[in-house]
């Protein structure tokens, strides 16, 4: 794929899961679960690999932010979960490892590597046992519908060629 049609890409996608995060959330205290970027950092994963996933992460997170319907939360975990996802299906061109890697890299990593911006925000003891529920749920639901997503798409042959060069043996799914 072309670099200007991955960079179409990467922003279509950041725009939709904008647009999206004002009408699809989950307020859980004070943590928002938007399954959404997770489904989005699938689809980034698995049809741009592993710079462009973090580029429309860090995008839709700077996005929601600024129009208030998002939390500097978002930055870490979607940024972290998306490079995971797309370094595992780079590597391993399996679907069920670029959702896995998104669970791992949003929900435990990521939540992990949010702690030291919420002890400030919200003190020591809400804080990790807080993040990792909220982080976990929602990454596990975006995994799982952008994974029932893509296996639908390529069962169907709707994406034939927009999958990550480094997969061109479709097959394997």
């Amino acid at each position: 794929m072309k670099k200007t049609n991955k960079m179409t890409l990467t922003a279509l996608i950041a725009a939709i899961t904008t647009i999206s995060s004002s009408m699809i959330y989950i307020p859980v205290g004070f943590a928002k679960i938007f399954p959404i970027q997770h489904f989005a950092n699938v689809l980034s994963a698995v049809l741009l690999g592993p710079w462009y996933a973090v580029l429309q992460a860090f995008i839709s997170s700077s996005l929601r932010n600024m129009l208030g319907t998002g939390s500097v939360f978002a930055f870490p975990g979607s940024m972290i979960g998306a490079l995971l996802a797309a370094f595992l299906y780079q590597k391993t061109k399996k679907l069920s490892f670029a959702a896995f890697g998104e669970v791992v890299g949003t929900g435990m990593i990521g939540a992990m590597a949010t702690y030291p911006i919420a002890v400030l925000f919200l003190g020591q003891e809400a804080t990790l046992f807080g993040l990792v529920p909220a982080f976990a749920i929602s990454s596990i639901t975006g995994a799982l519908m952008g994974y029932g997503l893509l296996k639908i798409l390529i069962r169907n042959k709707a994406i034939g060629g927009m999958i990550h060069e480094n997969s061109a043996n479709n097959r394997r799914f």
